[in-house]
């Protein structure tokens, strides 16, 4: 996972369900996003793997204005939130499930 974004703090109003206890892992996907499926298997498997981590996906169509202010370019775009909200790591594209363990480590 590649970008660093310190800067905002996402909670349960933005994005329609609680935080994971440690961590949780943001998807922001489009109903004809083919990568967008193998992303969801891959953060919900590594949510599932590590206690605390949550997995939220948000249809990115149907929330326009967080989309443009995160700069949401493309679908997939994952960010990954601190137990706080705050987003400690955001990639667009499909990751690679080491990365998004890897990416984790930062937010635990």
């Amino acid at each position: 996972m590649s970008g660093r974004d310190t800067g905002r703090r996402l909670g349960a109003a933005d994005l329609g369900e609680g935080l994971g206890e440690r961590a949780t892992l943001v998807q922001f996907s489009s109903a004809f996003c083919r990568p967008c499926r193998a992303t969801r298997r891959i953060l919900a498997d590594v949510a599932g793997m590590v206690p605390g981590v949550a997995h939220v996906e948000i249809d990115a169509e149907e929330h326009l204005a967080l989309v443009r202010e995160l700069r949401v370019e493309k679908t997939p775009t994952v960010l990954v939130l601190d137990a706080s909200g705050h987003v400690v790591r955001r990639a667009a594209g499909q990751p690679r499930r080491a990365d998004v363990i890897a990416a984790l480590g930062e937010a635990v």
